[in-house]
Formats: structure tokens, C-alpha cells, sequence
């Protein structure tokens, strides 16, 4: 890939996370966080992780960032993992994995400890409203 054409696809990625920022945040998602995995990983450029405070929330959030990609940038996830129990749902879009975790489940796997040597991508301001410490 030429250097050219490295620099657009990363830039859709970035803009593929900023819409599922936006869809999160229009659903009152919280502590969102976006991670540039991809000196990490060869496979993915951004982790994007975002919490519900229950499976109902959590599920709401992710039809909501489905619904806002497949607007905003023209895609669909490869797939989606976990709708049924809604405790972790993952979105794989091949070069963005999206984590919509409830809450508890969130502390558990704790995905920014463990990913915590990748640079984190600053989001609309309009997240970090919704964010809880």
C-alpha cells in the first residue's frame, strides 16, 4: 500500500471512530475511549470501547453506532459478537474493533489496562459530557 493510500485508509478508520463516538454519546454512552492499536496490531488500527450501565443501554448504543456507520461511512460490521448476552458486545470492522461493554463487565476486562501502551484518539467534546469517573 503506498504511503498515499495508507494515510486515507487510516484517516476513514479515524472517521468511522468519531461517528461511533457521536452515535455512543447520542445515547448517553459512557467514558468512551478510542485506542491507535495499530503499532500494536497489524490488523487493526483503532480500538473503540464505550459502557452502558445495563445490557438494555449497552445494546441501544450499538444499534445506534451500527445505524450511524453505515450512514456516515457506507459500512457494515464483519460481525457482531455477544447481542445476546449484552455484556460485551464486540463490532468488527475489520480495521476498527468497536467494545460496547456494560459496565460491570467493563471493570472486569479492563481493555485500556490491558491496550494501555496504545496512544489514545482524542473524541468530540461532546463525550466526554456523558463520562463518569
Amino acid at each position: 500500500m503506498t504511503s498515499s493510500a495508507a494515510a486515507q485508509a487510516q484517516e476513514e478508520s479515524r472517521h468511522l471512530v468519531m461517528a461511533a463516538a457521536r452515535a455512543a454519546d447520542d445515547k448517553l454512552g459512557n467514558d468512551p475511549v478510542a485506542l491507535d492499536v495499530a503499532e500494536l496490531l497489524s490488523v487493526v488500527e483503532y480500538f473503540f470501547v464505550v459502557s452502558g450501565r445495563n445490557d438494555r443501554q449497552a445494546h441501544a448504543i450499538c444499534d445506534a453506532i451500527e445505524e450511524r456507520i453505515k450512514v456516515e461511512c457506507g459500512r457494515s460490521p464483519i460481525r457482531i459478537e455477544g447481542l445476546r448476552e449484552g455484556t460485551w458486545i464486540l463490532m468488527d470492522y475489520g480495521d476498527v474493533v468497536i467494545h460496547v461493554f456494560e459496565e460491570e463487565a467493563r471493570r472486569y476486562y479492563d481493555l485500556e489496562h490491558l491496550w494501555n501502551a496504545a496512544p489514545r484518539l482524542a473524541l468530540p467534546e461532546a463525550s466526554a459530557v456523558h463520562s463518569q469517573d
